[in-house]
């Protein structure tokens, strides 16, 4: 597509920023593609369906390693990014975000909202186009989908709306503000959304999927209506009545949880799948971690850390499934958590070609200087039979109503159904339940699937000290906005720690 005037003013300057690292990360270039505005009138109408369809392929940015992913990701206590020798240096990046000293450059803060804002504003031209009753309720998903992060990341939200022209400067919609938005969105878009049976294959915005959102938004409200984004944050019991209630809704639609576990990431996948990717595909999940010995896609990079890996208990299914010999693996690819001596589909051992050792992945990985078999790696989509990409999945919700009783007070109701779920993975029962248990089991249920910066902040532990990282800037709960976006809007101010900041 063309780049145009209103990039001046939203996308943010996309054009000056390109990923220049190598190593083994395959990293992309920053998008410069955007929405064409005529004169000062406004988005103009184009093809709803055609702007629609391109809507659903740019969910694609989520699949990469860089970019929205990695700030949910290598910020929390369950993924750690180590340099091995020269690989994975890229200047920083990596550890800059691990050990949270990230400034308004850093280049996954701009390209992260640069993708997210460009992407919320093409839903504004399908609504601008005269979509059907149908499109218009998925564009306003799309919207609310890509909103959410926006606010969930940085706080405040740049908005224009469908008909004011490029010489308006976007208005800035603070936390609260967005959060009603957000809300209002997927309210309106509830009645006119299909409602498909759970699948493999459901890549397109549903009743499902709002609810899925919905339940999220009022779980973390307490942190979105906070005074600080810091905290303390207080959950009120009608926001929890709320969780509880579109966690039922998505329940009545068909959808449960997965007998098997890693059916879930399969082509199999039926019971929890509630909306994926349509066009992005998971490889790099598996390719930002597989050691190239492993098989010849990997990079051989990021691991979990032994401390997340140690509250797994041994017969947890998921912590993992060993490869075994008899072919129905892949490449001797387990899944689940790889560590230890690694092997071949026949049996035999795989054989480390930077020091002709047996490939064995350790627990232990620094940061920094690690070896190439350091750190213990993880598979959720296998190579053999990877499904779609997952944005929203049925145990998430399940536990979004576990928490919300917990909250409430309804402790035994709480407890009872984290046993079901705990009982169903093969993990013993618990006896009691606290707040710690909860985003432990969360941690269990969830790794590497987008979602612990959010957890971490909203229990009260992303500013807290682990493995490698110990600075506990309270602050940093929010991103930056990028020095680009305050020079192209004046209605947007810094956050607070950053430099630039000079109050609300």
């Amino acid at each position: 597509m063309t780049y145009d005037k209103f990039s001046k003013h939203f996308l943010l300057g996309s054009l000056s920023v390109l990923l220049t690292f190598s190593a083994c990360t395959n990293l992309e270039t920053d998008e410069v593609d955007s929405i064409v505005i005529d004169g000062s009138g406004g988005t103009t109408a184009g093809n709803p369906t055609e702007i629609l369809a391109g809507t659903y392929s740019d969910l694609s940015a989520f699949t990469d390693q860089a970019g929205v992913y990695a700030l949910y990701e290598h910020t929390t206590d369950e993924m750690i990014p180590p340099t091995r020798g020269t690989d994975w240096g890229d200047n920083g990046v990596w550890r800059q975000l691990y050990q949270h000293t990230w400034d308004p450059t850093h280049t996954y803060v701009v390209n992260a909202w640069n993708q997210l804002n460009q992407r919320a504003y093409k839903c504004n031209q399908v609504l601008a186009s005269n979509p059907s009753a149908q499109e218009a309720a998925e564009a306003k998903f799309l919207r609310a989908f890509f909103t959410w992060h926006v606010m969930d990341l940085y706080g405040k939200v740049p908005f224009r709306e469908v008909g004011e022209g490029v010489d308006v400067n976007p208005k800035v919609l603070k936390r609260a503000e967005a959060f009603a938005f957000v809300i209002k969105d997927l309210e309106e878009a509830l009645p006119n959304l299909p409602s498909p049976a759970p699948s493999s294959e459901n890549s397109k915005a549903s009743k499902a999927a709002a609810y899925t959102m919905l339940a999220r938004l009022y779980l973390n409200k307490a942190v979105y209506m906070a005074a600080n984004p810091e905290g303390p944050y207080t959950f009120d019991n009608a926001d929890m009545d709320k969780v509880i209630e579109y966690a039922d809704q998505v329940a009545a639609l068909g959808y449960g949880l997965e007998d098997q576990y890693f059916v879930n990431f399969s082509t199999a996948a039926q019971k929890e799948i509630i909306f994926t990717s349509p066009t992005g595909t998971p490889e790099n999940r598996y390719r930002m971690t597989l050691h190239y010995n492993n098989n010849p896609d990997g990079w051989n990079g990021f691991a979990t850390l032994a401390d997340f890996y140690a509250t797994f208990e041994e017969d947890d299914i998921r912590r993992g499934i060993p490869a075994a010999p008899n072919g129905t693996q892949y490449s001797g690819l387990g899944r689940g958590f790889l560590v230890g001596q690694q092997y071949k589909d026949d049996g035999s051992i795989i054989i480390n070609a930077r020091n002709s050792q047996p490939l064995a992945f350790t627990p232990e990985v620094p940061l920094s200087g690690a070896s190439t078999e350091a750190g213990i790696r993880v598979i959720k989509y296998h190579p053999k039979d990877k499904g779609k990409y997952i944005f929203l999945r049925y145990a998430d919700v399940y536990l979004m109503k576990v928490e919300a009783l917990f909250r409430k007070g309804e402790t035994a109701t709480a407890l009872e159904l984290m046993n079901d779920l705990r009982t169903l993975r093969g993990a013993s029962a618990l006896g009691s339940l606290t707040e710690s248990d909860l985003l432990a089991e969360r941690g269990r249920e969830l790794y590497w699937e987008g979602l612990r910066r959010a957890d971490q902040i909203r229990f009260g532990t992303f500013n807290t000290t682990w493995q490698d990282k110990n600075n506990t800037e309270s602050f940093r709960v929010l991103y930056p906005i990028p020095q680009q976006a305050l020079d192209s809007n004046p209605n947007l101010k810094q956050n607070k720690g950053y430099p630039g900041y000079v109050g609300e």
